[in-house]
């Protein structure tokens, strides 16, 4: 699948990139500075190669054998078809990264660092571990295989939750050696936070792993949940990371700037999640996050807890987490399932991360790949 040209980065988007890509070239895996200087630049690419607007998804009833929405994951495990989960895996990352090849698709998303071989190579995979609805096993162990192609070894891939991660379920299917961190310490490091929340004057407890620099990939796994208005009435890529950072709820708001959007918005923004970050032009030096999925196998309109309300065969793939949950909150969860969603903490989601819905290619809508 090609990219259009009114799906392509602008030349401004190419330049950057091409800066990003530079300074990538020379900067290696560091310990991570706490100094507040480091704030990301409110629009400023997450990826070098890849576009960080672009999301695209698949829609393909054959990933499961049968519909049955109200299940547990071990029944939805035995009716995952793992074979057309990987193969549609491999066609979004051709469509996100504009290859024909999966190998060449994949070696655009995952990069390693340049003082790194592919051995050296720390990937931590952020599950979700919450209540009856979790990652797939397919999902999980698709991505894991192809790390490990790219020569990632086994033993170096952390799958976590430093929430819920204690009650995590054996993903079947991954390689031998693949390590089930569970909380993997949980979230015990403080770190400074960026703007919005609290105006960038206070601190929040980070995994360590990423708080000192460890790890070099993150990939994040997300589900396709409802919650609460205070945080969109979604919970998706960027709320993931409640299990990487300690969580901080507020119910029954709607304010669009209230204390849980913003929180949510500032872990997000830190270069625990998104590499490291230079501190005179706020741009990401190598990135950190290079990869947002969200298994929509099986989805639901309230959440987080309870089991699933539909079973919609669907996966969604982008860079950008704060991108990839706008688009599938308001094209799919939205418009597509009906589901009602918190527009303005949609939108201020996206603004906070310098965009606005006119910036995205395709109308905001999920660029859709052919199963």
């Amino acid at each position: 699948m090609g990219i259009s040209e009114s799906e392509r980065l602008s030349r401004r988007e190419v330049l950057k990139a091409a800066a990003l890509a530079g300074a990538a070239a020379v900067v290696g895996p560091t310990i991570l500075s706490r100094r507040r200087g480091e704030v990301y630049a409110a629009g400023a690419p997450t990826h070098p190669a890849i576009n960080p607007l672009r999301v695209v998804g698949i829609h393909d009833p054959h990933m499961t054998a049968e519909e049955k929405v109200q299940t547990q994951l071990a029944e939805q495990d035995a009716i995952v078809r793992a074979e057309v989960v990987r193969a549609n895996l491999d066609k979004l990352a051709c469509a996100l990264a504009g290859e024909k090849e999966p190998k060449a698709a994949w070696g655009r998303i995952f990069l390693k660092p340049p003082r790194k071989s592919w051995s050296e190579v720390v990937v931590a995979i952020k599950t979700n571990q919450i209540a009856q609805q979790r990652t797939r096993s397919a999902v999980m162990a698709s991505v894991c295989h192809v790390l490990v192609g790219l020569g990632v070894k086994p033993t170096q891939i952390f799958i976590y939750d430093a929430c819920h991660g204690n009650s995590m379920n054996p993903y079947a299917g991954v390689p031998e050696g693949v390590v089930f961190a569970k909380q993997w310490g949980g979230s015990v490091t403080p770190v400074p936070l960026p703007p919005p929340y609290k105006e960038g004057k206070a601190e929040a407890k980070c995994l360590k792993h990423l708080a000192d620099g460890t790890v070099d990939i993150l990939v994040n796994i997300a589900l396709c949940k409802g919650h609460n208005d205070a945080h969109g009435k979604f919970t998706m890529c960027l709320k993931n990371h409640y299990g990487t950072f300690e969580p901080h709820c507020r119910w029954g708001t709607r304010e669009t700037r209230g204390p849980a959007a913003d929180y949510l918005i500032s872990i997000n923004r830190t270069p625990q999640i998104l590499g490291e970050i230079d501190a005179a032009s706020g741009k990401v030096l190598f990135p950190r996050q290079q990869l947002c999925l969200i298994d929509a196998l099986w989805a639901s309109q309230p959440g987080p807890g309870g089991l699933p309300t539909a079973q919609p065969n669907r996966i969604f793939m982008g860079t950008s987490a704060a991108v990839v949950d706008y688009v599938v909150a308001t094209d799919f969860r939205r418009d597509t399932m009906g589901w009602r969603i918190n527009d303005e903490v949609a939108e201020h989601i996206l603004k906070e991360f310098g965009l606005t819905p006119g910036d995205l290619p395709n109308q905001g809508k999920v660029m859709q790949v052919a199963a």
